[in-house]
């Protein structure tokens, strides 16, 4: 009973476009990134005779996290441009250039496939430089976007639904992924991306949106310090998003997984597409529970068991040797990613007015960015030097300590029960 009535948020003809660009997105961008991963590694075990560099695990794994590097760097230093650019410049105008500028580079990772390491890899580190550069301005233009395209009270539900919808494409992205990889080569993954991008743009260009209003009095590099000083006030949403940045830039493994797919638990490319998968599995559970019995009461509670338990997880699957101990590992630091990541979501869709929503998602994004990308780097840098188990070892403790910290110098997140409460008072400290 409790599904039908959030599924009225698809009554929203706009909101369904954007839902099923960003699912087609998602889906394209874990289908690119079992093939770089996997191609990168390759590339880099493989001996000069087979167009590959020879290099030992430890050397490989350190390249790969400097392809989340080479990515994070324009994040870094162009964010809070896009967010800017999102409260003053047509939304839906930077999602449809962000895309195309996607297709483009795919046709550059195509072209890598038939080269060898020397040419191939200086490619692939172009197109993640260039990815970082898309990825600066996405998130703003969307996360800005898409609240404007349901009533409010519906919000929380949409944004259930736009987790729902990303995780179940990063299901079905990765092992479709590992599948194409197997039986075509990198290149058949990379022309399903392109394929899978266009009908995004599609997506996109048939979308009515709601008409852009001008901001009165736009002040260039003000408007970016107001977004910093909202996130600095509002200690609810610094704790959240810091958080995240914290535990994911020690605690994730994901930079890894080739690693541990070859060399590790021996399964090879599409055993490697089954462990990027089993993260979204246990999330698209959670992600479900919550569109259909969104989270009432004690959300800051529950963000920080959630932490806890992604770190304990984190840890087993550091420690196994056994396939399905590792996927289901996997599956529950998913599952309990997903309440941090609909905890923050909310708090900051409903806690920030419009005219601010782009920068402040801007700076959202460039923890999410850090404790991604950069934390990627982190995972190659943390295995170069006690080895790629050490390094995951490493990360679930220091999420579970994280989590523990947090309670103590953020008491306003713990102590958060409703997300109404939160509103009111975000109101209040702006």
């Amino acid at each position: 009973m409790a599904l039908a009535p959030s599924l009225h948020v698809f009554r929203h003809r706009p909101y369904l476009h954007f839902w099923s660009m960003r699912v087609s997105i998602a889906a394209a961008r874990q289908m690119e990134a079992v093939a770089i991963g996997w191609q990168v590694y390759n590339l880099a075990r493989d001996s000069a005779g087979a167009g590959g560099l020879g290099w030992s695990v430890e050397e490989s794994a350190f390249l790969l996290g400097l392809v989340g590097l080479a990515q994070f760097v324009p994040v870094l230093l162009l964010s809070l441009i896009g967010g800017q650019a999102a409260d003053r410049l047509n939304r839906k105008l930077i999602l449809v250039v962000a895309i195309t500028v996607r297709i483009l580079v795919s046709f550059a990772l195509l072209a890598s496939v038939f080269l060898p390491a020397s040419y191939a890899l200086p490619i692939i580190f172009g197109v993640a430089v260039t990815l970082g550069m898309t990825n600066a301005f996405t998130p703003a233009a969307a996360n800005a976007l898409f609240p404007k395209l349901v009533p409010r009270d519906e919000l929380p539900t949409a944004i259930a639904w736009n987790s729902l919808g990303f995780q179940t494409a990063t299901i079905v992205g990765p092992a479709i992924g590992g599948l194409l990889y197997a039986a075509g080569g990198a290149e058949a993954v990379y022309i399903s991306a392109i394929v899978l991008s266009a009908f995004a743009v599609a997506m996109l260009a048939t979308l009515k949106a709601p008409r852009h209003e001008k901001l009165a009095n736009a002040r260039g590099w003000s408007m970016v310090f107001e977004g910093l000083g909202y996130i600095r006030r509002n200690k609810i949403v610094l704790g959240a998003i810091s958080l995240d940045l914290v535990v994911v830039f020690f605690g994730g493994a994901k930079a890894l997984l080739p690693v541990f797919a070859r060399d590790i638990l021996y399964v090879g490319s599409v055993g490697l597409g089954l462990l990027q998968a089993s993260v979204a599995v246990g999330a698209v559970i959670v992600a479900f529970i919550l569109a259909t019995r969104p989270l009432a009461t004690k959300v800051g509670p529950w963000m920080m068991w959630a932490v806890g338990i992604y770190g304990a997880a984190t840890l087993v699957f550091g420690l196994s040797t056994a396939f399905w101990l590792s996927f289901l590992a996997l599956a529950v630091t998913g599952a309990a990613d997903q309440i941090s990541v609909y905890v923050r979501a909310s708090l900051i869709q409903l806690a920030t007015p419009d005219e601010m929503k782009g920068r402040v998602s801007s700076v959202s994004f460039i923890f999410i960015s850090a404790s991604n990308e950069l934390g990627e780097f982190e995972s190659g840098v943390a295995a170069r030097l006690i080895g790629p188990v050490g390094a995951v070892v490493f990360g679930g403790c220091a999420a579970i300590v994280t989590a523990l910290a947090w309670t103590r110098l953020f008491p306003q997140l713990t102590g958060a029960d409703r997300f109404d409460d939160v509103e009111e008072q975000a109101v209040k400290e702006a």
